[in-house]
């Protein structure tokens, strides 16, 4: 696995992929940044991070399998990577809040950026974009957001934690043909506020109650309405109130 270690850059994201059309990458290729200037999450978000002190990381994949479930099937086991390296590290009550964001409790302390890239031989390749509040204790902006240190009252090796993230993602790579429908149980054990009344909002801004009852296999939210109805929604349709 090549790891390449930046100081600053604009996301990780781009340099990355910017790099892989320039040169032929090994597969697994990491970059990891102290910070990053222009960082993006799920629709367009932002997300600021203190230098030095968070995970800044981009993974690039090659030659992955095509379908058309096997794009979400990626999610569920990058999102798994990401949770157990937390786990690892002994941080408590992990979670993963459709569809990729990493929480601890009630709180965000992560999310993920997946880009894929579909290719003509009906395989694709994926950039993996991470980003983790490590040791960042400021976030007065963000009342929703939280880090590893503001939970444990530890101070992390950000460096420690990112290379467990890339050697997590390979070795689920390595076992996804033969434990998918594991890591699809396990990715559904982890789903935040699984099975508990909850607060959504459609795009016209129209709140209304549901539980979440499960994932789809193309990746949809599927929730049980207060009338007893089931209705699916896809990320651009419905956000969840906490």
């Amino acid at each position: 696995m090549t790891i390449i270690k930046l100081d600053a850059i604009d996301s990780t994201n781009d340099y990355l992929k910017q790099l892989s059309k320039k040169n032929k990458l090994e597969n697994f290729t990491t970059v990891i940044a102290n910070e990053q200037t222009n960082g993006r999450g799920q629709m367009g978000s932002s997300w600021v991070s203190d230098a030095g002190k968070n995970i800044i990381m981009s993974i690039l994949v090659s030659d992955l399998k095509y379908s058309s479930s096997s794009i979400f099937d990626w999610n569920v086991i990058v999102s798994l990577a990401v949770a157990k390296a937390l786990e690892e590290a002994n941080v408590p009550n992990i979670s993963i809040k459709w569809p990729n964001d990493i929480m601890a409790d009630s709180k965000k302390v992560g999310g993920i950026l997946i880009e894929n890239s579909l290719k003509q031989d009906e395989s694709f390749d994926s950039i993996i974009g991470i980003g983790i509040n490590v040791n960042q204790e400021n976030f007065n902006d963000l009342p929703k957001a939280t880090s590893l240190k503001n939970k444990t009252n530890k101070t992390y090796n950000v460096t420690e934690i990112s290379e467990k993230i890339a050697l997590n993602i390979q070795a689920y790579y390595l076992l996804k043909d033969d434990m998918l429908p594991i890591f699809w149980q396990n990715y559904h054990q982890k789903l935040f506020r699984k099975g508990i009344p909850t607060t959504f909002e459609d795009q016209k801004g129209n709140r209304f109650m549901g539980i979440i009852q499960s994932i789809t296999r193309d990746g949809k939210l599927q929730l049980i309405l207060e009338n007893d109805t089931v209705a699916k929604y896809s990320l651009k349709e419905i956000q969840m109130l906490f």
